[in-house]
């Protein structure tokens, strides 16, 4: 797929609480995203294939479909957009989250955070 330099950045939260989904979409606008937001894995699911995203912020701990299993949907289906997820949770030492994380790889963003750190890694990216 070409890409129209021209084409807006897009982000795709994936987020169940209200508050820091207004966060995200605020501070991605900012930074010139297009932002949608789905409030677990299953509506993210059918959003990415609508849609082409720049990134995915994902929460790990979402009802219906959880980020992790979003995310294995993603390598398989879009590895490309897989890469582009970062992860998000206030739960990282719980179980088996925090070995996920090294085993994928991606980056992450430990709850709470602020504005400033979300700018900060999405501009890594």
């Amino acid at each position: 797929m070409i890409q129209d330099s021209n084409r807006r950045k897009c982000a795709l939260v994936v987020e169940d609480e209200p508050l820091i989904s207004r966060v995200c979409r605020k501070t991605l606008s900012s930074e010139g995203f297009e932002v949608d937001i789905a409030m677990n894995g299953l509506i993210a699911k059918d959003m990415v294939t609508k849609k082409d995203y720049d990134i995915c912020l994902s929460d790990i701990r979402t009802p219906q479909m959880n980020g992790i299993e979003f995310y294995r949907y993603l390598e398989k289906e879009y590895p490309g957009m897989a890469r582009k997820v970062i992860f998000t949770t206030g739960d990282v030492l719980s179980g088996n989250i925090d070995i996920f994380l090294q085993e994928v790889g991606s980056p992450f963003l430990p709850k709470p955070f602020l504005p400033d750190d979300l700018r900060k890694i999405v501009r890594k990216i």
